[in-house]
């Protein structure tokens, strides 16, 4: 258990490190016994090598990067994303629910809007429904106060109740279910491979008040001109081939974002601190436009287009009324909704045609029919050079084993008769004439026209 190498490759055994399996790396939540004792438990092996594999991929990340991270490790989704919160921001925690109890035990003593899968309105549901009252708050001002062993314990609270609770135009089909499988730290969802494209891709800054508008204009050029860098950097794909002559060919964009949102967030106004929703955010969206895409403009030229023809109309929609008094707080200006554009990876929605183009000589060499032309040979005038390459090494029947066409006196098997009679049949119709003595020979019979080259 001291001794062991951690192999990260089938292929190559020197890939991977050493590692030391008498305990578990990183911090531990739960059965706090000696690593002997719980050998025949099923998933205490597999969280054994998870935390070593997760210690060893935290500590090439900052090593050879620079950048702290933090890590849970557990047994569904839900748990490690719970587990993983607690010794942040430069640790990790393995939670061993060896058992169902372990789990239940863990998750109960988190609030509702704790649990990832429990959004501010579900929490909301429950906790009037367990404390018998009934609040509206936005996700802002919203505390939650009632923790999932309070609401899994609560007399009335059960996946039926649940289920009616939050039904309703959209509601999810068999939410109760779920939500009542997360209250006791039970979560089957599939643990997906992260996609290389983003699903949105925000610049945003805050300040100590924006309170005229030319303020807010010189502010939103200097976020679109972050923006529109991010989105080269991000979204661009180098294709580095040899018939590509200029660098805007060499780049082509791997996904292309629908939707500009933009979201600002005010001071309160003075006298009114008391009303928190006036720190609450508030976003309008509207189409990206096609120009953002443009590699032949540069970046601030199509930042100052963004900002004059796009982003002030959205902020003009965000005025309640006119002449209202700015005091911004936080401007957020975000693009979402990617379509992935075609790749030759997973990765791409569909294969990229330009680039079939491209490398179509290449791809398609080893199956490609050579002429006599390409061979430097002159063309033959009744069948092709290749054929006749073929066909004139060709040895014929043997005559002693094989009875000999009358028409051409060339030996033909039993098999071939039936074809061969109807290429003499053919000769006739077309009125083509004599041909060589090596096409009259079984190979013919693959073709129903042998006289048309």
């Amino acid at each position: 258990m001291e001794e062991h190498f951690f192999q990260l490759s089938r292929s190559d055994p020197m890939v991977g490190f050493r590692c030391n399996l008498t305990s578990v790396a990183g911090c531990t939540i739960g059965s706090k016994t000696k690593p002997e004792n719980n050998l025949d438990k099923p998933l205490y092996i597999p969280l054994l090598l998870a935390s070593h594999l997760a210690f060893y991929l935290r500590q090439r990340l900052e090593e050879d990067f620079g950048y702290t991270s933090t890590c849970g490790i557990s047994t569904n989704k839900v748990l490690s994303k719970l587990s993983g919160s607690k010794n942040k921001p430069r640790n990790q925690t393995t939670l061993m629910a060896l058992g169902e109890d372990d789990a239940a035990s863990f998750v109960g003593g988190h609030l509702l809007r704790q649990i990832p899968g429990l959004g501010h309105k579900i929490a909301q549901t429950l906790e009037n429904h367990v404390k018998a009252q009934k609040n509206d708050l936005d996700s802002h001002t919203f505390e939650s106060t009632v923790t999932a062993k309070q609401a899994r314990e609560h007399p009335d609270v059960s996946p039926a109740l649940i289920e009616e609770l939050l039904a309703g135009p959209g509601s999810e089909k068999g939410i109760g279910a779920r939500i009542w499988a997360l209250l006791h730290g039970v979560d089957n969802t599939e643990v997906k491979e992260a996609s290389d494209i983003p699903s949105q891709i925000s610049i945003e800054d805050t300040y100590k008040g924006l309170e005229t508008f030319a303020e807010i204009t010189q502010e939103l050029h200097k976020l679109a001109f972050s923006l529109i860098r991010r989105l080269r950097v991000d979204l661009l794909a180098s294709e580095l081939e040899a018939n590509i002559q200029s660098v805007d060919e060499a780049q082509k964009w791997v996904a292309r974002p629908k939707t500009l949102r933009l979201t600002i967030r005010s001071w309160p106004a003075a006298g009114k601190s008391e009303n928190l929703n006036y720190n609450s955010r508030i976003s309008r969206s509207g189409p990206l436009p096609n120009f953002v895409f443009d590699l032949k403009t540069d970046t601030e030229s199509i930042g100052d287009r963004l900002v004059v023809e796009a982003l002030l109309p959205l902020l003009r929609r965000l005025q309640a009324e006119k002449g209202q008094k700015w005091n911004l707080q936080l401007i957020n200006i975000c693009v979402a909704n990617m379509v992935v554009g075609a790749a030759e990876d997973k990765s791409g929605a569909g294969r990229d045609i330009a680039n079939m183009f491209r490398t179509q000589d290449e791809v398609l060499r080893p199956w490609r029919v050579e002429t006599d032309g390409a061979r430097g040979a002159e063309p033959s005038d009744n069948v092709s050079g290749s054929v006749e390459e073929e066909t004139d090494n060709a040895e014929p029947w043997p005559a002693d084993e094989n009875p000999t066409c009358e028409k051409c006196g060339h030996p033909v098997p039993s098999f071939a008769w039936p074809a061969h009679i109807r290429f003499h049949d053919l000769e006739d119709v077309d009125g083509a004439g004599q041909v060589s003595a090596s096409v009259g020979t079984a190979e013919t019979t693959l073709s129903k026209q042998p006289n048309r080259a």
